[in-house]
């Protein structure tokens, strides 16, 4: 299969609340791009939220929407994390973290009421968000000396390359992005530079 080298997700927080028989839902997505992220802001959420009933939360990881996580926190199994999940899923959303946080309202709702009422305060969340296509990049650590700096800087600037971070002194370190489908014809100029050490370190 070909690589897709773009993904959506959203572009920042989005909220959203939904209602029934008394228990409110409260929706929060979030555009992550690491777990790490994703358990800091669930954590903030039972902060803020210390009364509600449950936190449920789903995330979908990774430009190629290969990781996925979901959360039932208490409900019955099935009712929460995955509905939020199917929604990222029929939307093709990755890179996002929804959190459901809910207040019981005394009426039990059912299996087919919670499934509804966790589906339907993501689509709403996720209807107000604004969603954004992202390029997959290759992000590469380069090593050169001072000397070859012009040439290094002139192929960041002919591939319009970010440059993410740099320590330009004798021994000149520079993080680049490389947008995936460029990765292999980038390299190639880069290696033409004598002394030159390029090490991959993440995709993003």
């Amino acid at each position: 299969m070909l690589f897709d080298d773009t993904y959506l997700t959203i572009q920042k927080p989005t909220e959203a609340i939904f209602r029934d028989k008394g228990s409110r839902f409260l929706c929060f997505g979030y555009p992550v791009t690491t777990e790490g992220q994703a358990k800091q802001i669930i954590a903030k959420l039972k902060t803020d939220h210390p009364k509600a009933n449950h936190h449920c939360w789903a995330m979908r990881l990774s430009p190629d929407r290969s990781i996925f996580r979901v959360n039932d926190d208490g409900e019955p199994a099935g009712t929460a994390g995955r509905p939020i999940l199917n929604v990222l899923l029929s939307k093709n959303l990755t890179n996002i973290l929804v959190v459901v946080v809910r207040y019981f309202g005394g009426t039990l709702l059912g299996v087919p009421g919670l499934i509804n009422a966790y589906k339907s305060v993501t689509e709403l969340a996720i209807n107000e968000a604004v969603i954004v296509e992202q390029t997959v990049k290759d992000v590469y650590i380069i090593k050169f000396s001072y000397l070859r700096i012009n040439e290094v800087m002139k192929i960041i600037k002919d591939n319009e390359l970010l440059m993410l971070n740099h320590h330009l002194d004798n021994d000149c370190v520079v993080t680049i992005a490389i947008r995936k489908t460029e990765v292999n014809r980038v390299i190639k100029k880069m290696e033409s530079v004598s002394g030159l050490v390029i090490g991959f370190d993440y995709t993003v």
